[in-house]
């Protein structure tokens, strides 16, 4: 490796102490909220076969937009928040857009803070689902830097989780064969990645993009974790790794009977090779030049794809069988595997322009998962395989005093924004300099 590289790298973590200080805090927020509760301009058509959002008590619904997809539950109403949990008036309520697009409203000026990260999506107001900025719509593309291959003959699901938001793992996305998944670039929310639970071969997106149990490898269990995202050079930084809960619990005992691997057909990618394969490497190893260790002494790699070409995400049977595409019991996505093409809609009207400040939406009372997980994507004292280590601040599992949904009065900063990316300006995160540092050492 070239010592300047390191040197810059490591300059550039000394030079925001907050990425390596204040990680804990910011997860252990997330994690006892989770506890409680398991762009272009608008034409003048937008809301043209768009259903009037209806009112539930003080609540809101999710509005129909050939963009959104509903997130089933039992309270939610098409949001992309725990089913036991409403979008409740004054409330932040975020949503899934369609495969290969982002969301692309929350509360204005927002940062990665707590509760402040929790404000994604439309606000609720007395009934009215508003935009907080109408002149944008409700998802745009994402990169298009990054496909899903399905290798393994049975349909695969990959959940995205829900940033700015609580970071429930309900986006679907179901794969078939070959799909574009969202990767947002620079203009994202305080610029961070995409993440994803990678489920086992034969798990729909049904069944996989919800909060699991310690009792089957699926949801936030499941064996892998993936991220993405595009900076400001046009680079993309694809990271996969093990997921720090299956490699924590009984589930490690049973290998999975798939891998993980990143290409790039394109060519010109630093970080190669870049896989997971328990067949060849075990449970909680994986290949590559540049690995690293991270949080629950998970294992990952990250490739950098230059500007313009694009990586596959590709999901293999460790036999080396190849069945072919699977067939799809659910119902096919609404988008093709290509980019999607922006909509065209129009600036709404004032009644879903948001125009006040506000906390996010109140949780049920209903059960929840023990323990949740947001924070497993934001690594932590993560040493790669020449030797250095980066401390990134203490990663630990929440105490058993339940937060509220309001936040302290004075929100916990962190600067851990993603994994393996950041943007030009310098706003460095922790798990990118480790991202850096490793994909210069094929140089």
């Amino acid at each position: 490796m070239r010592l300047t590289t390191l040197q810059a790298a490591l300059g550039l973590l000394l030079a925001h102490p907050a990425a390596a200080n204040h990680i804990h805090g910011h997860r252990h927020a997330h994690e006892q909220y989770g506890r409680r509760h398991g762009h272009g301009h608008h034409s003048a058509d937008e809301l043209v076969g768009a259903t009037a959002i209806q009112k539930r008590g003080a609540g809101c619904s999710l509005p129909t937009h050939p963009d959104l997809v509903p997130v089933p539950g039992k309270l939610n109403n098409g949001f992309a928040i725990p089913s036991d949990r409403s979008c409740d008036h004054d409330g932040w309520c975020p949503y899934a857009c369609v495969s290969g697009k982002v969301m692309a409203q929350w509360q204005p000026n927002s940062t990665y803070v707590y509760p402040q990260s929790m404000n994604g999506g439309l606000h609720c107001n007395n009934g009215v689902a508003e935009k907080p900025f109408p002149d944008k719509p409700y998802c745009v593309d994402g990169t298009g830097a990054v496909q899903v291959v399905n290798k393994v003959g049975k349909i695969m699901s990959f959940c995205q989780t829900v940033l700015p938001g609580d970071e429930s793992m309900v986006i679907r996305n179901d794969i078939t064969d070959v799909r574009t998944i969202a990767v947002p670039d620079i203009n994202y929310w305080d610029k961070t990645a995409a993440h994803y639970y990678i489920n086992p071969p034969g798990v729909p997106s049904s069944d996989g993009c919800k909060w699991g149990t310690e009792s089957e490898p699926i949801g936030n269990w499941s064996p892998y974790v993936a991220g993405a995202n595009t900076v400001a050079n046009g680079d993309t930084y694809v990271k996969i790794a093990w997921n720090p809960m299956f490699i924590g619990c009984p589930l490690k005992n049973k290998k999975p009977s798939f891998g993980v691997r990143i290409e790039c057909p394109d060519g010109g990618c630093n970080g190669l090779p870049c896989s997971i394969n328990p067949g060849t490497d075990g449970v909680g190893g994986l290949s590559s030049p540049v690995k690293a260790t991270g949080v629950g002494d998970a294992d990952f790699c990250v490739v950098t794809v230059p500007s313009g070409k694009t990586a596959n995400i590709v999901v293999f049977n460790i036999d080396g069988s190849e069945p072919g595409p699977a067939s799809s019991s659910v119902p096919p996505p609404s988008t093709s595997a290509t980019k999607a093409a922006p909509t065209s809609s129009a600036t709404p009207t004032s009644s879903s322009v948001w125009s006040s400040t506000s906390t996010v939406a109140k949780p049920s009372s209903s059960a929840a998962p023990s323990y949740f997980p947001g924070g497993i994507f934001h690594e932590n004292s993560t040493s790669t395989d020449d030797g250095h280590s980066f401390s990134q601040g203490s990663t630990t599992k929440p105490s058993s005093n339940q937060g509220t949904t309001q936040g302290p009065s004075s929100p916990v900063e962190t600067a851990s924004k993603n994994e393996g990316a950041a943007d030009q300006s310098g706003t460095a995160i922790a798990g990118l300099i480790v991202a850096l540092v490793a994909a210069a050492a094929l140089y």
